[in-house]
């Protein structure tokens, strides 16, 4: 491999580690869950959506440039806050591996992208009109902390959008017309919510004391580690309790016995999530963080996905 190639893959490899690319494995599975519960179930006129791979291409750079706009700016207004925190120091921005005017850059292509890929590949004009307040609110996320301990609230209704937001994309003015048929992604949108919200909390206890002392608003700042803690233990059992609800709302999309089944490997996930953290022993959070929210989202899509199309 020569130099120009390293350079090449290790700008990659930047770009990819500023937006956390990785982390794309938490929303997206549900955006792709939604995307074959709204192709399976049957519109309120009696029909069957149609199948385009136009169209899940569109909900695909969709979701990519949305999140990866709202990233980028994410670490562009956190750039000094980062600098001070020793646990983020390291990140692009702050310790110079990307400048700031090439991420300014960057993050206003991905929302050019996103706006333009709703207008250029989805079937119907929703998406385009919510494009503007939907990148609005994501981008909001990073400032919510500064005026209000409910960023993480905020953060899981960001994240809880794309399921929605797939489905108008996929079936259109007639779902707006008819409420009845946006229960189901409602729910699934209620079910993210409150378990990106849970898991939210419990990654933000590292820095609990750097909030505090830095005039940040976070539930581990306003309530300790251990409130914190047992406050993300309750998202998450309200998040087990949509996802019962779930499993009857989405009977008209297919979800039956296998997404029933799998309920009970997302309690155990979260259980064991729960107790890899404790007050003073937050060396595992990456752990609970990381491995466990991609087995849930990953054994969601997975069961969802049988459910709907070959039972």
């Amino acid at each position: 491999m020569n130099q120009t190639t390293k350079t090449t893959g290790s700008r990659l490899g930047d770009w990819l580690g500023l937006i956390r690319f990785s982390h794309t494995i938490f929303a997206l599975p549900f955006a792709a869950l939604a995307t074959v519960m709204a192709f399976t179930a049957r519109l309120p006129s009696g029909e069957t959506p149609t199948l385009r791979f136009r169209d899940l291409a569109g909900i695909l750079l969709c979701m990519i440039f949305a999140r990866s706009a709202a990233m980028a700016f994410n670490r562009l207004v956190d750039q000094r806050i980062d600098a001070k925190n020793p646990r983020t120091a390291g990140r692009h921005l702050p310790a110079g591996i990307l400048g700031r005017g090439e991420v300014v850059m960057f993050t206003a292509m991905c929302s050019v992208g996103f706006i333009a890929s709703t207008l250029l590949f989805l079937p119907n004009r929703i998406p385009l009109i919510a494009s503007v307040p939907v990148l609005m609110f994501l981008c909001g996320y990073s400032l919510a902390k500064r005026f209000t301990s409910a960023a993480h609230l905020w953060l899981g209704v960001a994240l809880s959008l794309s399921p929605i937001c797939v489905w108008l994309a996929i079936r259109g003015p007639q779902s707006i017309a008819n409420p009845a048929d946006l229960i189901a992604p409602l729910v699934l949108a209620a079910v993210v919510a409150a378990w990106v919200t849970g898991f939210d909390i419990i990654y933000a206890c590292q820095d609990a004391d750097f909030d505090a002392e830095s005039g940040l608003h976070s539930i581990p700042a306003r309530f300790g580690v251990a409130g914190a803690l047992r406050i993300a233990r309750i998202s998450h059992m309200v998040m087990l309790g949509l996802l019962l609800a779930l499993i009857w709302a989405g009977r008209a999309s297919g979800l039956g016995p296998i997404f029933a089944g799998v309920w009970v490997l997302v309690a155990l996930l979260v259980i064991r999530q729960h107790s890899l953290v404790r007050p003073g022993e937050l060396d595992r959070v990456n752990q609970a963080f990381f491995d466990t929210n991609a087995a849930i989202s990953l054994a969601l899509l997975a069961a969802g996905s049988i459910d709907c199309i070959w039972l």
